[in-house]
């Protein structure tokens, strides 16, 4: 009897000492986490568009406990985005930063050649939409639609004033689309964030905006802005915004469109264990319940896409702003 619980024991000893050999394997194998709280850095001030879109994702990663440590939203807007492409290739091959993008990732290297900074350097994590421009005015204004709008620009003539985020940047290029559709000449005034051109408006600061829906919507919503055409396709958004006009269902052409892309791109030299699980991270946010109400709600298009096939985007999107801004 000795000798046979001798052996069971040797047995279940034997099977234990088997079952921590693979546990201890299996940890060690275990997919990247981040190993501190993550830089999330933001390409545009505080109350803009991208600001509030990276602060929605931070929440739905809190909520939802998706991170093992938390993302630290960061506003680096200066230079409309030139702060944060030169940190952003500072942080080379930390796998601890990451950043959400806008339309300056393209315009701003293109304008600003001493920053020394080539997008295709960085490393694509994930597109989560396109948002969209709206062109907006205060409702005292009592222009209520896009022909009475041209006729008041016209009238004022410089004394126009279009604020906007940045100067060359987003803004910039669909007030520049709207003056050459139209034969306009304003004045352009640039903002360092999407909310700040929002607030200047129903301020009366400025006589008009082309912002984003997420920036407008709240004034909108109280009854103090209103929007007179999308700069979008016919039948792309949805719920109240699809009861915008777009430009082209006034008649003015397919042209007047323009897009904001809504990405994620992190340092060059990234870890490929790291890009890894930040493409997971934010496919499980896109794939959630918040983020597609939220596209529905304020306006932006889904869109997701990473990879190779998102640098490519990136690098065209790159060719397409040039040609806009040598226009």
């Amino acid at each position: 009897m000795k000798i046979f619980m001798t052996s069971v024991l040797s047995a279940v000893m034997g099977a234990l000492i088997g079952l921590g050999t693979i546990v201890v394997s299996d940890t060690s194998e275990a997919a990247w986490q981040p190993k501190k709280p993550v830089e999330f850095v933001i390409m545009a001030g505080k109350g803009g568009g991208a600001d509030r879109l990276a602060r929605f994702i931070q929440g739905i990663i809190e909520k939802n406990k998706l991170s093992s440590k938390p993302l630290v939203p960061i506003n680096k807007g200066g230079g409309s985005g030139a702060e944060a492409l030169q940190y952003l290739k500072s942080k080379k091959g930390d796998n601890h930063v990451i950043m959400a993008t806008l339309n300056s990732y393209y315009t701003t290297p293109l304008r600003q050649k001493g920053l020394g900074v080539d997008i295709g350097s960085f490393t694509p994590i994930a597109r989560m939409a396109e948002d969209t421009f709206q062109l907006w005015v205060h409702v005292d204004t009592g222009i209520t639609n896009v022909k009475e709008y041209v006729a008041a620009v016209k009238k004022a003539g410089k004394k126009w004033k279009m604020g906007g985020t940045g100067k060359g940047a987003e803004d910039s290029l669909v007030t520049a689309m709207l003056e050459k559709k139209f034969g306009l000449g304003v004045t352009y005034v640039p903002y360092k964030g999407g909310g700040k051109v929002a607030k200047e408006l129903i301020g009366k600061h400025i006589n008009s905006t082309v912002n984003n829906p997420s920036e407008q919507v709240g004034f909108w919503d109280a009854g103090k802005s209103r929007p007179l055409a999308s700069f979008t396709p016919k039948g792309k958004l949805k719920g109240k915004w699809g009861k915008i006009p777009t430009f082209e269902d006034l008649g003015h052409g397919a042209d007047m469109v323009y897009y904001m892309q809504r990405s994620v791109v992190a340092p060059g030299g990234m870890s490929d264990d790291a890009r890894d699980f930040y493409v997971d991270l934010f496919e499980k946010v896109y794939r959630s319940e918040e983020w597609q109400n939220y596209l529905v709600k304020k306006g932006l298009i889904p869109g997701w896409l990473t990879g190779e096939k998102l640098q490519k985007y990136f690098l065209e999107e790159r060719s397409k702003h040039a040609k806009l801004l040598s226009k």
